[in-house]
């Protein structure tokens, strides 16, 4: 007998800078929304466990979304957008996730990211406090420079293999090696996008000084990375974390930098953790 999934995936149609994006976004759950944010060059299946968590979705509706040119989100409908190279900036993507949330009605959301979703989680309760319950960096820091490379697209690499390959040093080995290799499977598909999202990543993000601008009575920030991830180093986190005033670092042991792909069920752990905190102080 068939087994279906409770998940259901549908695109909403939305402008932002002038660009029409047909949007692609997963979705299961009641409650409170959690819109959850992929990492760089890749796609909303990293959130598929959670999609299909059956206590969690009781009390959050969960939304995992494709950012434009990931996924099945493809790249602006109105623009000869192959013209020009793809540089994902801070301003831009805020606005994507701002505008993706209105379009879907979302009252006070929760936002979580990782990685480069971690990073945009920190711009968004400095520059968007009142629209978003809370948030919550996975993987993240004030500034992460150097990943910005032109030989992420050289033509004599297989960019879609380096992409996947850097992907096993960054995940622990206690994590199954079934969900490792799924993770390494995403990051063969999201290598043409990759370039671009590094330029958020290392460049275009750099909060060293507004880190005490955020207030965590309006947006409360709780940040979370894993002990074996040597892009994001635990203590880059936790340094981030203390110096925003009510900051909060969660140290995830035994995972890495796909916590939510690598290892869900112990993701899930420090995931009720820091949505008990939430629950805290809002």
């Amino acid at each position: 007998m068939a087994k279906h999934s409770p998940v259901i995936g549908r695109y909403v149609t939305i402008e932002v800078d002038g660009c029409e994006y047909k949007v692609f976004y997963l979705r299961n759950g009641h409650g409170i929304p959690l819109v959850c944010q992929h990492t760089a060059g890749c796609h909303n299946h990293q959130w598929r466990d959670l999609l299909e968590d059956a206590e969690l979705t009781q009390k959050y509706d969960v939304i995992a979304y494709d950012l434009a040119r990931h996924g099945k989100s493809d790249p602006p409908l109105n623009k000869e957008w192959w013209k020009e190279e793809y540089r994902l900036t801070a301003d831009h993507y805020m606005k994507f996730i701002v505008t993706l949330c209105d379009a879907l009605e979302l009252r006070d959301p929760i936002f979580m990211g990782s990685s480069f979703g971690g990073n945009i989680a920190l711009q968004l309760a400095r520059h968007y406090p009142d629209r978003f319950r809370a948030v919550v960096p996975v993987e993240a820091a004030d500034y992460a420079p150097g990943f910005f490379l032109d030989w992420w697209h050289h033509p004599h690499a297989n960019a879609a293999q380096v992409c996947a390959s850097g992907t096993w040093d960054l995940m622990a080995p206690q994590s199954p090696e079934k969900d490792r290799w799924l993770t390494w499977h995403y990051y063969t598909q999201g290598s043409e996008a990759f370039k671009g999202d590094l330029y958020f990543y290392s460049v275009d993000h750099d909060m060293r000084e507004q880190l005490r601008d955020i207030d965590t009575n309006r947006c409360p920030v709780i940040m979370m990375t894993g002990t074996y991830d040597y892009l994001t180093p635990p203590e880059a986190t936790e340094k981030t974390a203390s110096q925003i005033p009510g900051g909060v670092y969660i140290e995830m042991e035994d995972i890495g930098h796909f916590p939510m792909s690598e290892n869900y069920p112990l993701f899930r752990k420090y995931l009720k953790e820091a949505l008990r905190l939430i629950d805290e102080r809002t």
